[in-house]
């Protein structure tokens, strides 16, 4: 399966989001998931594609051409996309990827994350429902914030319940494992 993952290029500051990122991507490797993502050597990016590639899974990247010029792309990938900017890096991620992580990020994590929460809420993708798992991989309540604010949203009549429910939140990588294989 080729899994989408969103994440920081820093590494925040708990430890227990690097440990995560190396987690899930020793998982994604171990168990033949090729990694989708923005193709960054730094931070929590850096992290998962290293654990990817270090237990013999595949790792694509894709990059707009500026982050190569600025020297902040993995050099060991399996494979590199490069496009013209952040748009079209999330359009060809959301294209390649078949299930959608969010690990701890900033602004960019939360961008590349809500979009395909808004593409499942309108059935946009490729499948036979429309939709991709989404998933907020929720470390040490990382997106507890932002679950709240999605709850005030319904609460207000912005969101509804039946679109938060498709929202796949899990505390640890054996969540991950057990929602991806349903």
């Amino acid at each position: 399966m080729n899994i989408t993952v969103y994440c920081g290029a820093n590494v925040g500051n708990n430890p227990v989001f690097s440990e995560a990122a190396a987690e899930l991507g020793k998982w994604m490797g171990n168990n033949g998931h090729t990694l989708v993502y923005g193709a960054g050597k730094f931070g929590m990016m850096g992290i998962v594609a290293d654990a990817v590639l270090d237990n013999g899974g595949e790792a694509i990247g894709v990059t707009p051409q500026y982050f190569i010029d600025r020297d902040e792309t993995h050099e060991g990938l399996t494979e590199l996309f490069v496009v013209s900017n952040l748009s079209e890096r999330r359009s060809e991620m959301m294209k390649i990827g078949n299930a959608f992580i969010a690990l701890p990020g900033g602004m960019g994590t939360l961008d590349e994350i809500t979009e395909i929460f808004a593409n499942n809420r309108l059935h946009q993708f490729d499948t036979e429902s429309g939709m991709k798992p989404a998933i907020l991989f929720n470390v040490a309540g990382y997106y507890d914030g932002f679950l709240e604010c999605l709850r005030q949203m319904i609460e207000k009549g912005y969101y509804r319940q039946e679109e938060y429910d498709d929202i796949i939140v899990a505390d640890s990588v054996e969540d991950i494992a057990k929602a991806l294989n349903q």
